[in-house]
């Protein structure tokens, strides 16, 4: 299998992208790495990490596209650049999956017009996995590609969410929330009503209704909604969690008494570090294109791109876009025979 590295996409590029590929590289030996950018700096990024050159194709790249570069624009002007030759790499299938950490708008207009929409879907969606108390992560889909939505979008981003959590999380029939203002099926607005109702008759574990509370608390797996309201709640966790992690080192250190707490606390305190840790998460698949697109965080380290590779490495063993092309199928055939 081949995965296709946008090298210049992110504020550590392309120095901690290349790290990662070559941790990644070294603990599964079943891919390899077709990695576009600057071929001169790639080879010596490749030199300086000990990668096996054997498994890495480097393709050319004299152009990047810039982290607040007009999304539609750059792909469309930019055709020389790191993220669309790696996303033509995947259109043109010479690469099974493709990852970048660079801007967000530009890798999901350029999935989306290069690599092209799953047969069916009528609008992709990004899906980041975000802790829970429990351990598990939930899948927040959608977050951000769409943010005026439609009750047959958020039907497919359940059927979607449920089909990754399935195959690449390992979490068996995920448990469906809707996003809402209340757990009772008639609370919310026009939107998440008539929701509800599809998703009801979808073939999915849909449990209901969520409050923004319940989204990390473990009891759901999958949470749907639409990206301007998907958005909001992931920044608004990143916001608390960083905030609590700011008032805990603040009162920790404010005496000696609150500091030999803290020596005490601090196992139990790395353990929950790093269950918020973002880097343990990869990135966020973007579901319903023709092949695994996985955005990793703007500020991606070498640990967070490995474990996005990984996740990319893990959507391609699994089939999951050629079990989300089935699952559509099957969902408007049902549908069908309904009518």
């Amino acid at each position: 299998m081949i995965i296709a590295i946008d090298a210049f996409g992110g504020d550590n590029a392309p120095n901690e992208i290349m790290r990662g590929c070559s941790l990644a590289l070294k603990e599964n030996d079943d891919f390899n790495l077709l990695i576009c950018g600057d071929k001169e700096k790639v080879t010596q990024l490749c030199n300086e990490n000990g990668m096996d050159l054997n498994r890495i194709e480097i393709r050319h790249a004299s152009e990047i596209i810039e982290m607040d570069e007009s999304p539609v624009l750059s792909i469309k002007k930019k055709k020389q650049s790191s993220m669309v030759l790696a996303l033509d790499a995947l259109a043109n299938e010479e690469a099974q999956a493709f990852i970048s950490a660079g801007n967000t708008g530009a890798v999901l207009a350029g999935a989306t017009l290069i690599v092209r929409r799953v047969k069916g879907i009528i609008r992709p969606a990004l899906a980041p996995l975000m802790p829970t108390k429990k351990g598990t992560p939930v899948l927040l889909i959608d977050c951000g590609a769409n943010v005026d939505c439609k009750p047959e979008y958020l039907s497919q981003f359940a059927l979607m969410g449920s089909i990754y959590m399935n195959d690449v999380q390992g979490i068996k029939n995920p448990r469906i929330g809707l996003v809402n203002n209340g757990t009772e099926e008639l609370k919310g607005n026009l939107l998440t009503k008539q929701a509800y109702q599809l998703l009801k008759d979808m073939p999915i574990n849909f449990v209901g209704n969520v409050e923004a509370r319940q989204i990390n608390s473990g009891d759901v797996d999958v949470v749907v909604c639409d990206g301007f309201v998907g958005n909001i709640v992931l920044k608004q966790s990143e916001g608390i969690a960083s905030t609590l992690f700011a008032m805990m080192k603040k009162e920790f250190t404010s005496g000696l008494r609150s500091k030999i707490g803290a020596l005490l606390l601090k196992p139990a305190l790395r353990k929950i570090k790093k269950q918020m840790d973002y880097t343990e998460y990869g990135g966020a698949p973007f579901l319903g294109v023709n092949g695994s697109v996985i955005k990793a965080h703007g500020s991606s380290n070498a640990k967070a791109f490995k474990f996005a590779i990984n996740q990319a490495r893990e959507m391609i063993i699994k089939d999951t876009t050629i079990k989300i092309k089935q699952g559509v199928l099957a969902s408007q055939e049902k549908q069908g025979d309904k009518k």
